[in-house]
């Protein structure tokens, strides 16, 4: 008789592993307009905190003015969070004198 042993697998062992690892829920980070910011405001955030071009700024510029918010950025819980706070910290726009601060931004669940 043989001291060998064979490996049997096990299909429960085999199943777990080829499951993949849950995604965490997506948030939107959601710019809401006001008349208290410029579109230069806007693309300026836009390209300080989020890293977008010109044009990608413009155009969230653009849909905050015409449907009253836009989405800025579809991430995790706290990456959301996070940009969500830094838009409330960035301050208020200097090229328009009644500005008092900084815009609004909310999260919501992407979907």
């Amino acid at each position: 008789m043989s001291d060998k042993q064979v490996a049997v697998a096990d299909p429960a062992v085999e199943q777990e592993q080829q499951t993949k690892p849950k995604k965490q829920p997506r948030y939107n980070v959601v710019l809401w307009d006001d008349s208290d910011h410029s579109y230069q405001y806007v693309v300026m955030m836009m390209r300080k905190l989020f890293r977008y071009p010109v044009e990608k700024g413009f155009q969230i510029a653009t849909q905050v003015d015409s449907h009253g918010k836009a989405i800025c950025l579809t991430t995790t819980m706290e990456h959301a969070e996070l940009k969500r706070d830094q838009i409330h910290a960035y301050g208020k726009d200097d090229l328009i004198p009644r500005c008092k601060g900084s815009m609004s931004a909310t999260i919501e669940p992407a979907g």
